[in-house]
């Protein structure tokens, strides 16, 4: 069995909250492929979206693994120590516990793992977002695996035709429950449409094969206060009985709208970009999104692929910046300002604080 682990975090960013330097990648790097050579992990990618260190490693250890996200922990915790030295912005931001306590779940990182066993050829997609919710991945993810005007092989391909199932996770209660589609269509869509609160973990086809994961580590949940957007990440594998990548890409042509963006109290357009456009500037966004693609072979990654590089995406592009600029338009009126009970988790508590005393009861 492979284990494909995809674990992020804020660690330190140069000018604000915009881009990881290279200084922290190659720190990460060398932390990586020297757990290469004592065989913790079997192969590595070290990338950014924002502001936020990705790793994306192979193993046959299986999810949840002590001796692998321990690794993690330790390569962000160097990595911050020297943001730290350079008086980087954000410094350590994601790492909200002293001590690894076992896995990095609840500690500040997020993480996404899927373990499968290797088919013929087995394509995969790492996305990663920054400057947004876990609940941002609902929409791509519901579109991938039960939108048929999305999918086509839900309708024209019986390998898949049966459809899948979805673990959805209510973070309020911190309780999961599993639908299947399409008989619980209506029902999943009843939950993952409030993206603030249920999100989308897991996806397996209706046979239980492994399709999806996606991290759900809430930030505030964690700090009791807020800290930053979650800037979640999600595997998608593809081909062979489960959607095809042209299929899973298409879910991400519509650049829908997702809460975070600026000081985590806006929405905006969540906009596909290539790496090297993974530099989140205007309003500190908009959010955006890579993705990238691999074959995992023999627990070893070759690529990756640079999706949103394509120009396929750039009228997506265009739209997003339609959206982002008739949105900022509103300033600090909903419904670019997220709703108040999302605003709760924010700074604006602060603010109000001051103001409760002055309130008088209305005749």
């Amino acid at each position: 069995m492979t284990t494909v682990s995809v674990i992020k975090a804020d660690i330190g960013s140069v000018g604000g909250h915009v881009v990881v330097p290279e200084e922290l990648m190659s720190i990460a790097k060398k932390e990586l492929k020297a757990a290469v050579e004592k065989g913790i992990i079997l192969d590595f990618h070290v990338t950014h979206v924002g502001d936020d260190l990705q790793l994306i490693m192979t193993h046959n250890k299986g999810e949840m693994n002590e001796e692998v996200h321990r690794l993690a922990w330790d390569t962000f915790m160097k990595c911050a120590q020297e943001a730290r030295n350079l008086k980087l912005y954000g410094a350590g931001q994601d790492l909200l516990k002293d001590t690894f306590s076992g896995n990095v779940k609840g500690m500040g990182p997020g993480v996404a793992e899927l373990e499968f066993e290797e088919r013929k050829s087995d394509p995969i997609a790492v996305f990663m977002a920054d400057k947004t919710e876990p609940g941002a991945f609902n929409l791509p993810i519901f579109k991938i695996f039960a939108d048929p005007f999305n999918t086509a092989g839900l309708v024209i391909d019986p390998k898949i035709h049966g459809g899948f199932k979805f673990q959805v996770m209510d973070i309020k209660e911190n309780k999961l429950v599993t639908l299947k589609t399409p008989e619980e269509m209506y029902d999943l869509l009843a939950l993952i449409g409030s993206t603030g609160r249920y999100t989308i973990k897991k996806v397996w086809r209706y046979d239980d094969l492994p399709a999806a994961a996606v991290s759900t580590d809430k930030l505030y949940a964690i700090a009791n206060k807020y800290i930053g957007k979650d800037d979640p990440v999600a595997i998608v594998r593809a081909h062979s009985g489960l959607p095809a990548m042209g299929e899973i890409l298409e879910a991400f042509t519509m650049p829908h709208l997702v809460a975070g963006w600026m000081r985590g109290s806006h929405t905006g357009p969540l906009m596909p970009v290539a790496v090297e456009d993974a530099k989140c500037t205007r309003f500190d966004g908009p959010p955006r999104i890579i993705g990238l693609g691999f074959q995992v072979s023999n627990g070893k990654l070759f690529g990756p692929v640079d999706f949103f590089a394509d120009k396929a995406f750039d009228i997506t592009r265009q739209r997003a910046l339609e959206m982002m600029d008739y949105l900022r338009r509103h300033g600090p009126f909903m419904p670019h300002r997220l709703h108040e009970d999302d605003m709760e988790y924010t700074t604006l508590p602060g603010v109000l604080e001051k103001l409760k005393d002055r309130f008088t009861k209305a005749d």
